[in-house]
């Protein structure tokens, strides 16, 4: 004996079986839409209420409504209701339209649309342009840099380095190192003009050079504090004298685990002696074009925004002088940077961007 009352059959048009499919798998459109097209379809091929609600991960009686509303309205029965207040004016269809147009084309006369290239191109006013955007979250004009690894052993460097991360080694201190090259000692050739009311601060565009010097700095990942030594040349002499420093500078009883890039200066014949001399350091590779797993690099960051972007040095003596007054003020307090994300969730992250631009280049 079956329970309940059995289901009327769902039967699709040619007509609808395309829409559904077409709302279910664009990107373009919205995720509630896309799922309510995914349970039509999936009712349609004849699974039950149940099975499709495990499927999809929803309840069954969100799948019960969905199945209901379209044998009832068909596909307008899977549109949001209309709320009150003023009638809209720009329909689901020229909604859909923007959207589709934002991230499948481009304006013939640019690399991004703009709200009034898009306005005009849609037959709409700027301003219902920049509400749609807003509504789905499309910003045009920003764009991001990556470049993904290929490093053969992506996988087992980024799991060993998030491990002294998340789970750091007793005894032992955890070191990010790197050497931030090239910091020029520029200097405006006009004085700056200070902030004031309503003014913000203004520098020419033109400088001198007078130099340059290169920072190598060591991040200890538990407290914060930054070992810092400026040298005139990036080689792998200065490196050399820099772990020494490490050496000195870290107590005895302790080992090291230093995380670093592929750079020459650290893979050196001397450097890898120096290193088998002295057992308690431990050296951690990052993937190639993997930087982004140093801590050391985001501190880097704020010395450059904090110290060196906006500053005038008449010589590279001066600018060493500002970049080790920042060094001092900075290990008085220094801040630990937390490291949040698994091995795993950065490899799902990395694959998921595969599978966009696998997907985009069909």
């Amino acid at each position: 004996m079956g329970l309940g009352r059995p289901l009327p059959e769902l039967k699709l048009t040619v007509e609808e079986n395309h829409r559904l499919t077409e709302w279910a798998r664009r990107r373009t459109s919205a995720q509630a839409l896309a799922l309510r097209a995914r349970i039509v379809l999936a009712c349609a091929q004849g699974a039950s209420n149940t099975g499709v609600a495990q499927r999809l991960r929803v309840t069954i009686q969100t799948v019960g409504k969905w199945r209901a509303r379209f044998m009832a309205q068909r596909l307008d029965g899977l549109l949001d209701a209309p709320r009150p207040g003023q009638p809209r004016k720009i329909s689901d269809a020229k909604v859909e339209e923007v959207i589709a147009m934002t991230l499948e084309r481009k304006p013939v006369n640019a690399t991004h649309w703009s709200t009034r290239q898009m306005a005009k191109a849609a037959k709409l006013n700027p301003t219902a342009v920049g509400r749609i955007w807003r509504a789905f979250g499309l910003q045009p004009h920003r764009h991001e840099n990556f470049k993904l690894s290929t490093d053969p052993l992506f996988i087992d460097k980024v799991r060993d380095i998030v491990g002294l991360y998340l789970d750091p080694p007793t005894r032992a201190v955890v070191l990010c190192v790197d050497e931030k090259s090239q910091i020029q000692a520029l200097e405006r050739t006009q004085p700056l003009l200070p902030l004031s009311f309503g003014v913000a601060e203004r520098r020419t565009h033109d400088y001198l050079r007078h130099g340059t010097t290169t920072l190598f700095a060591a991040l200890d990942f538990a407290t914060g504090q930054v070992i810092g030594e400026l040298h005139r040349r990036h080689r792998g002499s200065a490196f050399l004298k820099f772990l020494r420093t490490i050496e000195h500078s870290v107590p005895s009883a302790l080992d090291i685990h230093l995380v670093m890039d592929n750079y020459g200066t650290h893979k050196t014949p001397a450097v890898r002696a120096w290193c088998a001399r002295h057992p308690r350091f431990h050296l951690h590779f990052t993937p190639t074009s993997g930087s982004w797993l140093n801590l050391v690099e985001r501190w880097f960051a704020l010395l450059s925004e904090r110290q060196i972007k906006r500053g005038s040095h008449r010589s590279t003596i001066e600018l060493e002088q500002a970049i080790r007054q920042y060094l001092k003020i900075y290990n008085q307090q220094p801040t630990p940077f937390a490291w949040h994300k698994t091995a795993d969730q950065i490899i799902e992250s990395v694959g998921r961007i595969c599978t966009r631009i696998n997907d985009s280049l069909h």
